[in-house]
């Protein structure tokens, strides 16, 4: 696939889907694909990118991602960053670190989710919880704070 028909795919699967903002969550994919390539990544990271949360949000399933037609790169990308239910932050972000080309990819999510222009418009108490949590992860990462 081309990134533009990925990014089509993405915006297509995720068409329903709004942030905790309220916004589209394309928003959030084109963000994250923006960051990626502003940060250096490849075709692959940037495939990634738009797709890092389609199997998480079952907006694709896992069988859709075994059959297509993407690098196997990406895929492992895609891969690293679905969290399992109930896996541990340890656990998720050991995975991202030993994935190659996964860490950039959960750079650019992170700095867009943790954005204080996005995490302004969340009440007091979504605001901190997500603060910490993304500081959290970003330890876990051994990225810088953000």
């Amino acid at each position: 696939m081309t990134l533009a028909e990925v990014e089509a795919l993405a915006r297509a699967a995720h068409a329903t889907q709004t942030d905790k903002a309220g916004r589209p969550y394309a928003e959030h994919l084109q963000a994250v694909a923006d960051g990626v390539r502003e940060r250096g990544g490849d075709d692959d990271q940037i495939a990634a990118a738009w797709l890092h949360d389609a199997v998480e949000d079952d907006a694709l399933s896992e069988d859709w991602l075994e059959e297509a037609a993407l690098s196997p790169r990406t895929k492992d990308i895609v891969r690293a960053l679905t969290k399992a239910d109930g896996e541990s932050p340890e656990s998720y972000a050991r995975r991202v670190r030993t994935t190659r080309g996964a860490l950039l990819v959960k750079a650019s999510d992170l700095a867009h989710n943790s954005d204080p222009l996005r995490l302004a418009v969340l009440d007091e108490l979504t605001r901190i919880r997500l603060t910490r949590k993304y500081a959290t992860m970003r330890a876990l990462l051994g990225l810088p704070p953000g």
